[in-house]
């Protein structure tokens, strides 16, 4: 996990897979945060953000956020970026669900932009000064054309991965796919390594040579969640939320890397 760790350099854009609080890459985060020194003026790329992004605001890694939800659920805001956010201490690129597949849709097919019409007639052009109009080519309307977007590195959590290179994901993808396929670099942190995960059950291969780096990461999820392997974990992500909300965010942080 160190030498994975290693590869993410200051300034950098990182993406971590999962969706909200199930299959988060915590293991990786948390071999980041064990670096020395740790990185520094990250860009934050996410459908949505939870607690493996709000880990890395607390430790004051993140320089921008770019996600089109940032939160625990059920559990409440994500109380270090909601702080960061309030006084101004990250910055928050405005993103939609539209403008970041758009974006990615750019990057596949290598474009500069992708065209739409969305955000027509709205305030969020206002907001993203990067994002312009542009001409249809054929046809009188005027289009956003939302830019590609520079990926350097992705990080998955999967269920197993083989020899091959081969990683099983669940079901529930995100975009984890996309991530891959945009990024310079990707790592896969897995629950296990199998013979052949082609025999196993419960969810999508992503093929070799999808993952540039695996790495065999035990509970690698937790405390979110990893089906069908386990739940997430209620009880440490009150915890979490009732520390930072009492100012306790360092001491909370100092038994998490602990669990290394």
């Amino acid at each position: 996990m160190a030498d994975a760790a290693s590869l993410l350099e200051d300034g950098q854009t990182l993406a971590l897979g999962g969706m909200t609080l199930y299959r988060r890459p915590l293991a990786f985060v948390r071999g980041l945060l064990l670096r020395e020194p740790r990185p520094r003026d990250l860009t934050l790329l996410c459908f949505t953000a939870g607690l493996e992004s709000d880990v890395l605001v607390g430790a004051d890694c993140v320089e921008t956020v770019r996600s089109v939800y940032f939160g625990l659920e059920s559990f409440g805001l994500a109380p270090m970026f909601s702080a960061a956010a309030q006084q101004g201490s990250i910055k928050v690129q405005e993103e939609t669900e539209l403008s970041i597949v758009s974006g990615m849709r750019a990057t596949m097919a290598g474009t500069s932009y992708m065209p739409s019409r969305a955000w027509r007639g709205t305030d969020l052009p206002r907001l993203r000064p990067d994002v312009q109009a542009a001409p249809d080519a054929y046809g009188r309307d005027e289009l956003v054309a939302f830019p590609a977007i520079s990926l350097d590195l992705a990080v998955l959590h999967g269920l197993a991965a083989d020899g091959q290179g081969n990683v099983l994901l669940n079901r529930n993808l995100g975009i984890d796919m996309e991530l891959v396929y945009i990024a310079r670099t990707v790592i896969v942190t897995v629950e296990r390594m199998v013979d052949d995960v082609r025999e196993e059950s419960g969810g999508h291969v992503l093929p070799s040579p999808g993952a540039d780096y695996i790495v065999e990461a035990p509970n690698g999820a937790w405390p979110t969640s990893c089906y069908p392997l386990y739940p997430m974990d209620g009880g440490a992500l009150l915890d979490y939320t009732e520390q930072c909300n009492a100012g306790r965010f360092d001491a909370w942080l100092q038994q998490f890397l602990k669990r290394a």
